[in-house]
């Protein structure tokens, strides 16, 4: 794969985002892309989102949150979602995209990051673990709760 670059989620960028493919069994631990783009108009300030490029091509995604005055430590740095495109996965993309996070995070001052997912056969607690991540339990809604410590 050639090299990796993040850009900031843009107008030009966002229709790719949109259109990105998942793996069957996917989208069930998915909520719409557009979800997760619309939390830059809630939360301006505090929503990071990027994309990763190969090229002029858009193959992953990333939204977080950092809000250091949050009351639920939960949220204050969390990841909302990742997503990498069927045709580049295991291809380091999602590495590239949780690294570029976890950089931010330091840049912010933050301790750990977040992030909450539905375990199942084809979702993503594999992957979590695999970059760092470590589950310190579940949600009231019977979600894993894992963090990356900075």
């Amino acid at each position: 794969m050639t090299e990796l670059r993040l850009e900031e989620l843009s107008a030009s960028t966002i229709v790719a985002v949109n259109n990105m493919e998942l793996k069957p069994g996917q989208e069930q631990f998915l909520a719409p892309v557009s979800y997760g783009i619309a939390a830059t108009v809630v939360n301006p300030v505090s929503s990071w989102q990027r994309v990763a490029l190969t090229g002029d091509d858009v193959v992953g995604f990333v939204s977080a949150n950092f809000d250091s005055e949050e009351p639920d430590e939960t949220f204050r740095s969390v990841l909302w979602r990742i997503n990498v495109d069927a045709g580049v996965q295991g291809k380091g993309v999602g590495t590239f995209l949780i690294e570029q996070l976890i950089e931010e995070a330091r840049t912010r001052g933050m301790e750990f990051v977040t992030v909450i997912y539905e375990a199942g056969p084809d979702g993503p607690e594999v992957f979590f673990h695999n970059v760092g991540f470590t589950a310190r339990g579940e949600n009231e809604y019977g979600e894993t709760v894992a963090e990356y410590r900075l």
